[in-house]
């Protein structure tokens, strides 16, 4: 199996595919069609010194892919042909900031849309784990003097355990809701691809069909490994410096901690992502398992259609990279030249 340096994005009825110097977005439109949006990628020279540093480019890959992400959607809806703001009369909050910072409506939208997600993310995977972690110290009667070592590891490890049911519940709740069920099953259909090439496969959809909805460098893994090296970072924080959860005080100083620590979690778990995808034995896929499984919430099995999105902005991609001779024709083109080929 070969490693492949490019990746996606599931998006709005179609698949984003990037590699270091391309990125293709395919979306099936209503009437059937598909669109194709290409881009050559230009990377700027002090993001080339930051790629060699560990850790730091994964900060900077882990930022990028969240402002990115907002973008990729709202230009999807676009390409679908949907107004992500069509039938949703604008807030005066919205209309004031458009009209002050000379910015679209619709950016104002993606912007409050980020700030109002990572709000959510703050109570939902910091605040509530740190308040279940300081209820415990009090029902079992923890003091700053009893607590040990082992206390506080464990302490850490029932704060990562919350977030973990936290975000296996959000996945799994989500999952119900149309769109996202469907946003789900074009992240199979990108990993079934990407899977297809590493392999050696030739990129049709009877060969991508057959592979797993799973893949070593899907986010959703990537997000496992941010909770488990989280609880690890957090304890030798604890130890060392005498942090706890026994205080007001103290818990906000922690809290603050390991805000200020996230980019250091978040560089760190892109370079373990990054190694157990490179390898196949054994005891790469052991380490690996839980991220895999945890998949199964965030991707679902896609159709044929969805494979040749998928398979549409992949090639597209390997053009773009002189990776492959011909270039790429979407279904629909591909359809109509074999139409005209039999006249």
């Amino acid at each position: 199996m070969k490693y492949v340096s490019i990746g996606g994005q599931a998006v709005m009825e179609g698949v984003m595919m990037k590699s270091a110097s391309s990125l293709a977005m395919s979306v099936r439109r209503a009437d059937g069609t598909i669109v194709v949006e290409k881009q050559k990628l230009t990377m700027k020279s002090w993001r080339k010194a930051v790629n060699k540093i560990p850790v730091v480019r994964g900060v900077v890959a882990f930022v990028d892919s969240l402002i990115s992400g907002m973008n990729l959607t709202s230009q999807s809806a676009q390409m679908y042909g949907e107004d992500l703001l069509e039938g949703e009369e604008p807030t005066k909050f919205e209309k004031w900031l458009s009209k002050t910072f000379k910015i679209k409506l619709e950016t104002v939208a993606i912007v409050l849309g980020i700030v109002l997600g990572l709000g959510l993310s703050f109570v939902l995977f910091m605040f509530l784990p740190s308040l279940v972690s300081t209820l415990i110290s009090k029902i079992f009667g923890i003091t700053v003097e009893t607590a040990t070592p082992l206390t506080k590891l464990l302490l850490n490890i029932a704060e990562g355990f919350t977030k973990i049911l936290i975000f296996l519940g959000y996945l799994f709740a989500i999952g119900f809701m149309k769109d996202i069920k469907r946003l789900f099953m074009y992240h199979g259909a990108e990993h079934k691809v990407i899977s297809c090439y590493e392999h050696g496969d030739e990129l049709t959809v009877e060969n991508a069909r057959k592979y797993s909805t799973s893949h070593p460098r899907c986010g959703t893994s990537f997000m496992f490994i941010i909770m488990v090296v989280g609880i690890l970072i957090a304890s030798i924080i604890d130890n060392l410096f005498g942090f706890n959860t026994l205080t007001m005080g103290a818990s906000i100083v922690r809290l603050l901690a390991k805000i200020l620590l996230l980019p250091v979690v978040a560089g760190t778990s892109y370079e373990i992502l990054k190694l157990l995808a490179k390898s196949d034995n054994i005891f790469f896929r052991i380490l690996r398992a839980p991220g895999m499984l945890l998949q199964k919430l965030s991707t679902r099995e896609p159709d044929d259609s969805m494979l040749e999105v998928s398979l549409v902005s992949f090639k597209t991609v390997l053009v773009m990279d002189g990776l492959m001779e011909e270039e790429v024709k979407t279904v629909d083109e591909l359809n109509e030249s074999n139409e005209n080929d039999s006249q």
